[in-house]
C-alpha cells in the first residue's frame, strides 16, 4: 500500500472516531465530509441548540499530493497530528497549517 492510501485510511479513520464520539444532541448532528478527489477531509457539527443556528468546523485535514498531510484546523483535546504520529506517520510529514509559517520550524512539525 502506498503512503498516500494508508495516509488517507489513517485520516478517514480518525474523522470517523471522533465524529462517533461526539456528544449527540437532538437538534444537532455531527457531519464528517470526505472530498476523496481533492483529500479534504472536515467534521462539522450543524443544526439547532436553543434556537439558535450552530454550525462549526472542529477538523479540517487536506492530504497533498507529496505526501504532506495538512492540518487546518483542529478543535479536538488530543490533536489528530498526535493521532498521526501514534498511527506512524513521521512528523516531517504533518504541517500544522494553522501555525503562521514563521511559527512552524518550532512546532516540531513540517513547515511546508
Amino acid at each position: 500500500m502506498d503512503k498516500l492510501t494508508r495516509y488517507r485510511e489513517y485520516i478517514q479513520q480518525l474523522l470517523s472516531d471522533y465524529a462517533s464520539s461526539s456528544p449527540k444532541g437532538q437538534d444537532f448532528e455531527t457531519e464528517v465530509i470526505f472530498d476523496v478527489v481533492r483529500d479534504r477531509y472536515l467534521v462539522v457539527h450543524t443544526g439547532w441548540e436553543k434556537r439558535q443556528a450552530m454550525y462549526g468546523c472542529v477538523l479540517h485535514v487536506d492530504l497533498k499530493n507529496d505526501g504532506k498531510i495538512w492540518i487546518h484546523y483542529d478543535g479536538t483535546e488530543v490533536g489528530i497530528a498526535n493521532e498521526l504520529v501514534r498511527l506512524g506517520v513521521p512528523r516531517s510529514d504533518i504541517v500544522l497549517a494553522f501555525h503562521e509559517p514563521l511559527l512552524r520550524p518550532y512546532t516540531d512539525f513540517a513547515v511546508s
